[in-house]
């Protein structure tokens, strides 16, 4: 049974975060990206990838992460940009805004989660404000700051204003322990030592109604920083200074050092292994009744065999869905027959491959490249006009000043000629058809195969108990279909070889690389990017 479903899937974004030097760690782009999550869960909004540049000058666009995400932005694979302030952006209003402005014009929006001044006229106001302030503190007050700090560091005095919990600032300036949220840190240390899980740990905290050093509910990512900083046996660093017994010792040496073992251990096993631990679907598989994420689980049954499940978040946190867990071997299955079967079709591909060459042909009618160069040909004229009347002996500082500025916008309009050059593809509709089809006679059931199927096609998958809602990439997003379950199929999504779990533990992420085969909606159409 197929037919037409109508759903509103949230909308996807992506976080950009970034730090200018090493006088800030990377605890500054974890707490950027902690609040950024929290702004998208706040707003509706499904987080599929984090772009961070360390080390970089906001005052520069030499930034790889960024360029790669105004790359992806013109393939349209999100919809938000989510930044901390907009200083993360550009520390250069003109340069903020024309990012701003690009992205616009390419579908997305750019929200700063510090900065959210409302949609109208008084916000856009106090938003470019904000901007010439960030602008302003680059040009004028970094390397003042940056003295005062280091200054500061020397004597292990505090160098920010927000304290890691379990400290405050002593009446000295100095680190001093906070005798009231002290024993929640070593009380985390221990339970994790303990191979308790952070979940578990989040869900207690948040029971006892207490909070994070931000004063918010726990999460799992609220303990990256936390679980790694060295201030907690006595070590204050900032910048290349680091001073042994330059903050009061909270938590013991041994404790320590067996909580990095066991992080370092669980990092080995991150990442998207080609093994039994992967589940294909995180991040794109929901639960039709709560549309909660489906997220993946493994357990051990009786007889000691592991196995492997999606299970509805609501229900594993607040136990106020009824769905249950799903096995993730037939649910993968399924998912990667019903793309074969609904979009492996004659006149389906066909159509993707017309859709996919005429937005190619449309993006480079749109192409901004002819404008640009000639206000570069505009730029260098008026230079030559400037270098003429210096040669006649007329120059004042505003002579200069046009000068060093027309340098500055030549500069500037070749990078974003650059950046629309690459933006230009030239598809062939044989070859997109001739991938595409090579696509039916693969095995459904191999995990490469299904990722591919997975990464190139789908957008989201509700699961009910009899039937799946699927939504493809090429749709617009409230078109769907239903598929019906077998009875086979719901019963083989219930119960797994091996039957019964006793113990439940949480996956790796699913932290895969995009194919390099991938198709992208945009508008209503394809647009393949394929090493063809």
């Amino acid at each position: 049974m197929t037919k037409r479903v109508d759903s509103k899937p949230v909308q996807t974004a992506v976080i950009y975060a970034r730090y200018s030097s090493h006088a800030q760690r990377d605890v500054s782009i974890e707490q950027q990206v902690e609040e950024c999550r929290e702004y998208a869960e706040r707003n509706n909004m499904t987080v599929t990838h984090v772009y961070a540049d360390r080390h970089i000058s906001g005052r520069s666009d030499r930034r790889p992460e960024f360029q790669r995400m105004m790359r992806d932005a013109g393939l349209k694979r999100f919809q938000v940009v989510i930044a901390y302030k907009s200083n993360r952006i550009s520390r250069k209003m003109l340069q903020a805004l024309s990012y701003e402005e690009r992205l616009a014009g390419m579908g997305v929006t750019l929200v700063y989660v510090k900065e959210e001044f409302g949609n109208n006229a008084a916000g856009r106001f106090a938003l470019r404000m904000m901007m010439n302030m960030n602008e302003f503190y680059s040009d004028n007050m970094a390397e003042d700051i940056k003295r005062g700090m280091t200054d500061n560091a020397e004597k292990a005095m505090v160098n920010t204003g927000m304290m890691p919990i379990g400290f405050k600032k002593g009446t000295d300036g100095r680190y001093a322990i906070n005798e009231d949220t002290a024993p929640i840190v070593r009380e985390i240390y221990r339970r994790y030592a303990a191979d308790e899980m952070i979940a578990d740990i989040a869900r207690d905290l948040n029971s006892r109604k207490i909070t994070t050093a931000q004063g918010k509910e726990w999460r799992q990512h609220s303990f990256n920083t936390l679980l790694r900083n060295e201030s907690y046996v006595g070590v204050y660093h900032w910048d290349d200074i680091r001073i042994e017994g330059g903050t009061p010792q909270l938590i013991d040496r041994a404790l320590w050092e067996k909580v990095q073992q066991k992080l370092t251990t669980k990092k080995a096993t991150k990442g998207r292994k080609r093994d039994n631990s992967e589940y294909l679907l995180t991040g794109k598989l929901f639960c039709g009744y709560c549309k909660s994420p489906m997220t993946g689980y493994s357990g051990t049954s009786k007889t000691g065999r592991l196995h492997h499940y999606y299970v509805c978040q609501q229900r594993r946190l607040e136990k106020s869905c009824e769905k249950k867990a799903v096995t993730r071997e037939t649910a993968e299955n399924v998912v990667a027959s019903a793309i074969r079967e609904y979009v492996l079709r004659d006149d389906v591909i066909a159509w993707i491959a017309d859709a996919t060459v005429q937005y190619a042909k449309k993006l480079k009618e749109q192409s901004r490249v002819t404008a640009l160069e000639d206000q570069l040909s505009a730029a260098k004229k008026a230079e030559a006009n400037i270098v003429a009347a210096i040669e006649q002996g007329i120059f004042t500082m505003a002579t200069k000043d046009r000068l060093l500025e027309l340098e500055r916008e030549q500069e500037d309009i070749r990078r974003q000629i650059t950046l629309e050059q690459s933006l230009q593809i030239d598809i062939n509709r044989d070859q997109v058809i001739f991938w595409l089809e090579s696509f039916r006679d693969r095995d459904v059931t191999n995990k490469r195969f299904q990722s591919t199927l997975f990464d190139t096609f789908l957008k989201a998958v509700y699961i009910y108990d009899d039937h799946l809602s699927i939504f493809f990439s090429y749709t617009k997003s409230k078109d769907g279909i239903d598929v019906s379950l077998t009875s086979d199929q719901e019963q083989a999504l219930d119960n797994p070889p091996g039957d019964s779990s006793s113990k439940v533990v949480l996956a790796p992420p699913n932290t895969h690389q995009t194919n390099p085969a991938t198709l992208y909606i945009v508008d209503d159409a394809f647009l393949l990017v394929a090493y063809l």
